[in-house]
């Protein structure tokens, strides 16, 4: 593994380029004022800071020394999993990014895609699986499918063969994480479809879908992926059987993290309504927000 202070360990690739054409996007809709959208500077300067923390978190996850570290260490691996499932999405997605990002673009193209997505026959299934996708339930599956699929043994193997594959492998770590987590979190234009109760089980589901494996992987008593367990040595001398329990462990304690807030602000929300009508109420500039302007 190359040192921390080489040029090796900081690789130049396409995820960084991905993320800077991003934040660049966001950067430029945020200078536009969207209309009838009116907000605090504090509310807007804490989005714009989840944002770019999200964005941030894919660089570290994919284009930093643990992605190099990943490839002789599982528990490593594992953190870019939980950095890419729990951590990156939920950020993003507070930032609130679709308008912004949308908008900058030229509004010649804009409207050439809206009409053909929303007008044109072989767009039909797309409509679909949008609609599709936006429900709660196929975005639970397929989120907590995808993460069980790719720890499949042969899988998970093939990612460590090839790139083409390890890149897939959290690409749609990070898609079907954004599905996921856009049921469980108010992000504007998107609105999720689940109230503070049934949010409260959906995110519950998912953490004890997320602890089976964690328990698959802890009390397994041989190294379940062999192209770990074929590595000739690991960073701290662990054993293949040791950093596979480690890597359990990072899913199970720091995995559980975004899970563990997520149900408690739900839990509690759903316990006390009262902040939230009365939030939505002024973002919809019903009774209370216009008594605010008396």
């Amino acid at each position: 593994m190359p040192s921390l202070t080489s040029a090796a360990a900081w690789p130049v690739e396409p995820p960084l380029f991905v993320v800077l054409a991003v934040g660049l996007l966001y950067w430029l809709g945020g200078r536009r004022q969207v209309a009838g959208r009116r907000r605090s500077r504090l509310e807007r300067r804490s989005r714009e800071t989840a944002f770019y923390l999200g964005l941030l978190t894919i660089l570290v996850a994919l284009d930093s020394p643990l992605d190099s570290l990943a490839d002789k260490l599982f528990a490593a691996h594992m953190a870019q999993h939980v950095l890419l499932l729990t951590v990156a999405p939920p950020l993003l997605l507070l930032g609130e990014p679709s308008l912004r990002i949308w908008q900058p673009l030229p509004l010649g193209f804009r409207r050439s895609v809206a009409k053909s997505v929303a007008r044109r026959r072989w767009a039909a299934p797309l409509r679909g699986a949008g609609r599709l996708l936006a429900r709660p339930v196929p975005a639970f599956a397929l989120f907590n499918g995808v993460l069980l699929a790719w720890h499949v043994p042969a899988l998970y193997d093939a990612t460590l063969r090839s790139q083409p594959v390890h890149d897939l492998e959290h690409a749609l770590f990070v898609a079907t994480a954004l599905l996921f987590w856009a049921q469980a979190i108010e992000s504007k234009p998107l609105h999720a479809r689940l109230d503070q109760l049934r949010r409260t089980v959906y995110v519950t589901g998912a953490l004890l879908v997320s602890w089976v494996l964690a328990i698959v992987l802890a009390f397994a008593p041989s190294p379940l992926y062999s192209a770990y367990a074929a590595l000739p040595s690991r960073p701290g001398g662990l054993s293949a059987l040791g950093d596979q329990q480690l890597a359990a462990g990072m899913m199970w304690v720091p995995g559980s993290i975004a899970f563990t807030i997520a149900i408690f602000l739900s839990f509690y929300r759903w316990l006390d309504p009262e902040p939230d009508r009365a939030l939505t109420m002024r973002r919809n500039g019903g009774p209370l927000g216009a008594a605010g302007h008396h």
